[in-house]
Formats: C-alpha cells, sequence, structure tokens
C-alpha cells in the first residue's frame, strides 16, 4: 500500500461505533467482504465522496429553492398590486363615462355652454372640453399600462413557480441520494470484522499524522497570525459548537453539516456567506495556506465537498462526518485543495487570544472524507 492511500481515506472507520449500533442485530452479521483493508478502504472512500457530493447538491438545490420562493412571493405581491391598479383604472374610466353619459360631466357642461352667445365662454368651454379628453386619455392609458403590468407579471409568475416546481424535484432527488449513499455505508460498515474495523482505524491514525507532519514541515503554516474583528466572531462562534452532532444539510443550532456551520459562523459574525462548502470555493476570495489566519475557511477534495474553519496552530474546527460531532482536527485530516477568505479587505486585530477549547474538544481518532488527494497553493 501507498504512503498516499491513509491520506486519501482519513474518515471512515471511526464512524462505525455510531453506525454499526444503529444497524439491527439482525442485519449486523453478514459475511464480511472479500478482499483486503486497503480494498475496504476504497470501497467507503467511494461511498462517503459519493454522500457528500449528493449532500452539497442537495443543500446546493435547497439554497435555489429559497431564493425561488422568495421571488415568487414578490412577483405575488406585485401582480396583487397590479391588479388593484388596474380595478382602479377600470373604476376610473367606468366613472368618467357614467358622468358624461348622466350629464354630470364637465363635457356636459360645456356641450351647454355651446348654446351659449358669450365668445369667451365658447373659448373657456374649448379648453375645458380638451382638457376633460385629457383626462379621459390619461386614464385609458393608465388603464392599458395597467393591464399589460398584471399579464406580465402573471406570466413571470407562473414561470417562477415552474421553476420552483423542478427545483423541488431536484432537492428531493438530491436527498434521496444521499440517503441511499448512507445506507451503503451503513450495510459495508456493519459486515466488518472487529479485525477489519482496527485495521481501519490504525491506518486512517497513520495517514492523518502522516499528512500533518508533512503539511507542517513545509512551514506554510507557520508564525502566528491575527484574525480580522468578523473573524474572531465567526471564529469564537464555531467553537461555541463544539460537541454538536453532524446531520446532512443542518445549519444550527442544534446540529450542523460542514458548510452549514461555516455559513452561520460567519452569518453570526455579521457577514453572510454561500451556503454550501462548493459555493464557498467558487465565490470567496482565495488566499494561500502561507498566508492563512483564523477564520479562514479550509476546503478539501478536488471538488470542493468539505470544508472547515482554520483555528490557528494547524488546527481547524469542523463538522466531520455522519455520526461525529463538530470538533478540532489537524488541518491535514483531509485532502487539502485550498482556502478562501470571507473579509479579504478586513485588516487583522492587533490583539488576539485565541479562543480557549473546552476539555477533549479534539475528540479521538482521525476526522471525515475520502478521495483522492489535491495540492493547495502554499
Amino acid at each position: 500500500m501507498s504512503d498516499r492511500t491513509p491520506r486519501s481515506v482519513c474518515a471512515t472507520a471511526l464512524v462505525v461505533a455510531a453506525l454499526v449500533s444503529a444497524v439491527p442485530a439482525a442485519h449486523a452479521a453478514p459475511a464480511p467482504p472479500d478482499g483486503s483493508v486497503a480494498t475496504l478502504l476504497t470501497q467507503l472512500q467511494t461511498l462517503y465522496r459519493q454522500a457528500e457530493e449528493a449532500s452539497e447538491t442537495y443543500n446546493a438545490a435547497e439554497e435555489r429553492l429559497k431564493v425561488r420562493r422568495a421571488d415568487e412571493k414578490k412577483v405575488a405581491a406585485g401582480l396583487a398590486r397590479a391588479r388593484t391598479a388596474l380595478a382602479e383604472s377600470r373604476r376610473a374610466a367606468g366613472r368618467l363615462a357614467r358622468e358624461q353619459y348622466q350629464g354630470r360631466s364637465e363635457l356636459s357642461t360645456y356641450l351647454q355652454l355651446l348654446l351659449a352667445r358669450d365668445p369667451q365662454g365658447a373659448l373657456d368651454q374649448g379648453h375645458l372640453l380638451r382638457r376633460a379628453a385629457d383626462e379621459r386619455r390619461v386614464t385609458l392609458a393608465r388603464l392599458a399600462r395597467s393591464e399589460q403590468q398584471a399579464d406580465g407579471l402573471a406570466r413571470a409568475a407562473r414561470k417562477a413557480l415552474d421553476e420552483q416546481t423542478v427545483l423541488a424535484a431536484r432537492q428531493r432527488t438530491a436527498r434521496d441520494e444521499v440517503r441511499a449513499r448512507l445506507k451503503d455505508v451503513e450495510g459495508l460498515l456493519a459486515s466488518l470484522s472487529l479485525d477489519q474495523l482496527a485495521e481501519l482505524a490504525r491506518l486512517e491514525g497513520e495517514g492523518t499524522a502522516k499528512a500533518q507532519r508533512e503539511l507542517l514541515a513545509t512551514g506554510a503554516l507557520s508564525g502566528v497570525r491575527a484574525p480580522s474583528e468578523e473573524g474572531e466572531q465567526a471564529l469564537r462562534y464555531a467553537v461555541g459548537q463544539l460537541g454538536k452532532p453532524y446531520v446532512w444539510g443542518a445549519e444550527g443550532p442544534g446540529s450542523y453539516d460542514c458548510s452549514g456551520l461555516t455559513s452561520q459562523a460567519w452569518a453570526h459574525a455579521g457577514r453572510a456567506i454561500p451556503r454550501t462548502s462548493q459555493e464557498q470555493w467558487a465565490e470567496l476570495p482565495r488566499v494561500p495556506l502561507r498566508s492563512l489566519r483564523p477564520g479562514d475557511l479550509v476546503v478539501y477534495f478536488p471538488k470542493a465537498t468539505h470544508v472547515a474553519m482554520y483555528l490557528g496552530d494547524g488546527l481547524v474546527v469542523q463538522a466531520p462526518r455522519p455520526g461525529a460531532r463538530v470538533k478540532v482536527s489537524p488541518i491535514a485530516a483531509n485532502p487539502l485543495l485550498g482556502a478562501v477568505r470571507p473579509d479579504p479587505t478586513a485588516g487583522p486585530l492587533s490583539a488576539y487570544r485565541p479562543p480557549k477549547l473546552p476539555p477533549g474538544a479534539t475528540g479521538d481518532g482521525p476526522d471525515t472524507g475520502n478521495d483522492t488527494e489535491t495540492a493547495p497553493e502554499v
């Protein structure tokens, strides 16, 4: 087995205690799969990667659905206003027509003035006739605009509703994909022998330690850096969530997934960032590891399917995996893709004291995620 194998799989075996205990005894003792522990690691690597990607798809679809729902509400409110204006225009046009017909409008008065032999009165009558005609034209023009606006808004509302329906279906598909992948992981883990579980744990622990040593040896994380004011607030919020369970799609306050934790931490600091790890990687300014400061986000795997918050001293705060809890981990516990900074224009604090960690914050064993290694900029 190559040195790369443990590093690329640092996240499966120690989830077994939670997962296997959740599997009924009648289903917990199938024949263990054939092959070496390395083969088992590869299988688990694939299943966890699929689950992670499906989870991010679920989160992204949910965020788009929220936007569409908000758009639909705006369109519905605009449509209601347009319909009210349309009704008012119709009433105004009808009122003008009735007044003219009943002889109560300015127009009928001016017709009476035509019978007078007063030249000035005739001039005044002509002026007022034009004014009444102008009023009618304005009213009818407003009516036409209101009709066009109402029709356009109705089409927009129908389009938004159709898009929302498509997004909802996509969300359900992503959710079902997550559930299917997790069932696959549970089934595979439940089939392992105690010796196989012990070997998995050993390989994971060795891989994490080796990856961390190699990264620290580059000097990329040397030196002490202070966060920005917002970064400190975000970091203290994240540290305050230590011990809370990982749940797919969760954004707190009782549980989190990886990007739910980072997005909520920065929202607590007053800065909105994208919801998913992939959007955070794509939309936030990137920063090399040699410039990493507390509060920055560290992104993992080639598809940016996992994210954590840098704590400092080579450690991150993260919601690691199903069956685990928010914890402090070595930054190299997963294959690094790179890092991003939510507040790139903010300067560091002149004085900074790292948050105090509760006992046992780092937990035991390796963390989450499996994929091939991608080297970040250092």
